[in-house]
C-alpha cells in the first residue's frame, strides 16, 4: 500500500503517518523508486497508534505500548501499569472540571440575570481571596 492507502484505512493524515515514521514508531519498506511500501501490519501498527493517541496516551507511552503489542510473551500488568499510570491525571482532570462546573452552574442560578448591576459572578470573580 502507498501512503494515501494506508492513510485512508489507518484513518490517519499523511503528516501523521511521515512523523510516525520519523520517531521510529513504524519503519514501512521502501520500493525501488524511493516511495514508502506499507504493509499490512503498518497499517495495524497505525490504526493502533492513533486510537492510543486518541485516548491521550503520549508518544512515548505509545512506543511502549507498541512494543508490548509486538511482544507475544508480554505480560498484561505491563500494559495495565501504562494505563493506570495514564488514567490518573484524566481523573483528575475531571475532578477539577467537576469543581469548575459546579462553581460555575452555582453562580449561574445565583445571578438574577436581570437589568440590576449587581452580580454575584462579578463578584466572585473580583474576589482575590479565591484561588
Amino acid at each position: 500500500m502507498n501512503i494515501g492507502e494506508v492513510s485512508k484505512k489507518a484513518g490517519l493524515p499523511s503528516k501523521m503517518i511521515r512523523y510516525y515514521e520519523d520517531i521510529g514508531l513504524i519503519t514501512p519498506q521502501r520500493d525501488a523508486n524511493g516511495y514508502r511500501s506499507f504493509r499490512d501490519n503498518d497499517m495495524y501498527k497505525l490504526a493502533f497508534l492513533g486510537r492510543s493517541r486518541a485516548l491521550g496516551f503520549t508518544i512515548e507511552d505509545c512506543r511502549n505500548l507498541l512494543a508490548l503489542w509486538d511482544d507475544n510473551d508480554r505480560a498484561s500488568a505491563d500494559v495495565r501499569v501504562i494505563a493506570k499510570q495514564h488514567l490518573a491525571p484524566i481523573e483528575s482532570k475531571i475532578a477539577d472540571l467537576q469543581a469548575i462546573r459546579d462553581t460555575l452552574s452555582h453562580l449561574v442560578r445565583e445571578c438574577a440575570g436581570d437589568g440590576r448591576p449587581d452580580c454575584p459572578i462579578i463578584e466572585k470573580l473580583e474576589d482575590f481571596s479565591i484561588k
